[in-house]
């Protein structure tokens, strides 16, 4: 691989102008086609095939008189003031002046009021009216929404909190805000301090914005005809950004070695490409590997959610072997040798200019440093044992937003099984002739349900083969209590005389399907990652004790991930410190999102840093010394590479979106763990306590092996062909 990446840099470098001017004009191209056809997102997050799911399926074939899409809707909901009624003629007559400005907007078929409704709450204090447009909820336009938030500033002046909550999406998901402002700030800081140089520096960023746009607008159009989350772009965003950020890095970083060891820049150029490059490419098709397997779990939305992360983790290495190369191409010889930085000098070097000071360090006192980093990360992972999945919900919003306000509203009018109402839809025999006192009696059976707070008649069907009920329990959505409802009821349709089956559906019971079914894909895909991680690193580093310390410490670095969200996510420890609004259940899918991306880039790390120990153990056979020669030559690069990527994935932790947020913190924390502890600190240290044996394979498996030549060595031979005529200075 490294020789074709070699010659590849080449090209890059010979044809500079095509390289950057055929890269541009793809993203210009697809911006222009992203921007015609505009974005689709569907937040579609059921799973076919779950009891929900088939509900659903029986309720609108049932109940539905049409295929037509439903409406959308917004709920006004509504707080009279202090020792007011939302009777009072006061409160009524500023409520039907809000209605009237609100009815003139063309696109509403209808308002109607609290007292329409008769949802007032006990006190006549809370309520809520509801506005019906003719269009479905994505399809509300602008122009509508701005008119409802101009209008119940009518309710708001006169002391009437108002707030909505809605099928239709006032906060939108925005990509390019501040999150991403601050992560590639402060990416820039350790760019800068890491190359000496502001102009080098903006060179990965460039580079890997050029990626990630080309990565995101792709994903836009296929919006248009899949169903991709709008989340899906904001994890797509972080990672593209990321990865496309630390690719680069590592390849100029090369290229700066390369220039200091004499090489003309076209020679530095490629043979950077060659052999970073090479780790390029197997790191981002390792990443990749990763997020497709998030298909494993044969949960729709979440594969187009690893389907996009892919495709911009694709561009970034295209971008890193192509794009990079060029633009060096073009100011690599105003670029020169990496100038020596001084801070870093006298951190990482030893007393040997051959050797690193942490590598001394650690090597001196293995037992200590992989006593105490295996110790601190097994204290770090026990609240994982008590883990308890959910989806968010407006509950878990901020404070500052309308939705949270609104959903507080509710809860204090209705309490919190309002938010949590559940729809049970029965088949029945109508040829039994009792279908309906059946019914009647299954509805006083549900009634009697610990924390079932109330129970609606069975409303029969237009063909009488099936029944309707709402529930409303007394607990909230993610509260455990309403869990063990749902699976009560679904006990009850096994356990019933009338053989009566119960299918249960409303967005708390699709959300709890949606909770088990990725619990139960947990073992299974965490299983595949790490079989596939280990036999892939056999293939890479030719060893066996190599690959399983890796995957151990990945499994190591995944419990402490998944044990620090239960703690703070969860438990509500340090939620200030980090500005979580409120604590809540761990999001459902994010065991799953972190276990594939936390593998993608564990492995990274693992061959940036062991790759370079391995080149060393073969010139030498010195096992110590390859450890030094690794940490020296690419521990500051992958340190520097980890900060990027904590910077990048906390500045998603400032987004709005609870989603959004707990991802960028599981994230963060994630390479935290294992970039500086497991991969600067265990790895080392577990790589002395095995001495030579670490390098040990069987040399019947060593020559069946085929040969993956991330190190470069081929690029030798090339150089051997070509060192005859030396390369012109671009």
């Amino acid at each position: 691989m490294a020789k074709y990446l070699y010659r590849l840099g080449k090209w890059a470098v010979n044809h500079k102008k095509k390289a950057m001017g055929g890269t541009i004009g793809i993203l210009f191209l697809i911006a222009i086609v992203a921007l015609n056809m505009g974005p689709a997102f569907s937040d579609e997050m059921s799973i076919p095939g779950t009891e929900s799911a088939q509900a659903g399926k029986l309720i609108e074939k049932e109940f539905q008189a049409s295929d037509t899409p439903e409406p959308g809707t917004i709920d006004i909901v509504l707080k009279a003031p202090k020792d007011e009624t939302l009777e009072s003629e006061k409160v009524v007559e500023v409520l039907n002046k809000t209605i009237e400005e609100i009815k003139e907007d063309k696109a509403v078929v209808s308002v109607a009021t609290p007292a329409e409704l008769e949802n007032y709450n006990e006190n006549k204090q809370i309520g809520y009216a509801v506005v019906t447009y003719d269009v479905p909820a994505p399809e509300v336009s602008d122009k509508s929404k701005e008119i409802i938030l101009d209008s119940i500033e009518t309710t708001r002046d006169a002391g009437i909190q108002t707030e909505l909550a809605s099928s239709v999406a006032f906060s939108e998901l925005e990509v390019g805000g501040i999150s991403e402002v601050i992560g590639v700030i402060v990416a820039y800081i350790v760019l800068a301090l890491t190359f000496t140089s502001f102009l080098v520096a903006g060179m990965p960023i460039i580079t890997a914005v050029v990626g990630l746009g080309i990565g995101i607008l792709s994903i836009l159009i296929g919006t248009n005809f899949l169903d991709v989350s709008s989340f899906s772009i904001s994890l797509a965003a972080m990672l593209g950004l990321a990865v496309g950020i630390d690719y680069a890095l590592f390849i100029i970083s090369r290229y700066r070695q390369e220039l200091a060891k004499g090489h003309s820049v076209q020679e530095a150029i490629a043979i950077a490409t060659g052999t970073a490059g090479s780790a390029v490419v197997f790191a981002g098709i390792t990443v990749i590997i990763a997020l497709l397997g998030l298909g494993v779990a044969k949960i729709p939305f979440l594969t187009i959610m690893g389907i996009g992360a892919a495709v911009c983790v694709l561009f970034a290495i295209i971008v890193a072997v192509v794009f990079v190369p060029a633009l060096l191409g073009l100011f690599g010889h105003k670029l020169g040798p990496a100038r020596k930085n001084r801070i870093l000098e006298k951190l990482s070097r030893g007393r040997n200019s051959d050797e690193s000071k942490w590598g001394n360090f650690v090597t001196k006192r293995p037992w200590t440093v992989t006593i105490l980093g295996i110790l601190l990360l097994i204290t770090i992972s026990i609240p994982f044992f008590h883990m308890h999945l959910g989806l968010p919900d407006d509950g878990t919003k901020s404070e500052e937003t309308m939705e949270r306000r609104a959903y507080d509203l509710l809860t204090e009018a209705y309490g919190p099984g309002y938010h949590s109402s559940l729809v049970v839809v029965a088949k029945t025999d109508k040829s039994s002739g009792n279908a309906q006192k059946n019914m009647e009696k299954i509805a006083k059976d549900i009634g009697k349900l610990s924390h079932v707070n109330s129970v609606s008649p069975p409303i029969p069907s237009k063909s009488g083969e099936a029944f309707m009920l709402s529930i409303s329990p007394s607990t909230g959505p993610n509260d455990i209590e309403t869990n063990e409802v749902v699976h009560s009821i679904r006990e009850l349709s096994d356990n019933n005389k009338e053989k009566i089956e119960l299918l249960v559906t409303g967005s708390t019971a699709v959300n709890i399907d949606i909770s088990e079914k990725l619990n139960d894909a947990l073992p299974l895909f965490a299983l595949l990652i790490v079989g596939f991680a280990f036999v892939l690193l056999v293939l890479v580093f030719r060893s066996l004790l190599v690959p399983l310390k890796a995957v151990l410490g990945f499994l190591l670095s995944l419990a402490a991930t998944l044990g620090f969200v239960v703690f703070v996510l969860q438990d509500g420890n340090l939620i200030n410190l980090f500005a979580f609004p409120k604590e809540g259940p761990v999001l459902a899918f994010l065991p799953v999102i972190v276990i594939g991306i936390l593998f993608g880039l564990a492995m990274d790390y693992e061959v940036f840093l062991v790759s370079r120990m391995r080149e060393e153990f073969t010139h030498t056979g010195d096992a110590k010394k390859a450890i030094l020669a690794g940490m020296k030559d690419s521990g500051g690069v992958v340190t520097a590479a980890g900060l990027i990527m904590v910077a990048v994935f906390a500045g998603f932790m400032f987004a709005p979106d609870p989603i959004i947020k707990s991802m960028g913190f599981a994230l963060t924390f994630g390479i935290v763990f294992d970039a500086f502890i497991v991969r600067m600190a265990i790895v080392p240290a577990v790589m002395e306590l095995m001495g030579n044996a670490a390098w040990y394979l069987p040399k019947w498996l060593d020559r069946i092996l085929p040969n993956i030549d991330v190190e470069g060595t081929s690029i030798q031979t090339e150089l051997t062909d070509t060192d005859k005529v030396k390369d012109k200075e671009i």
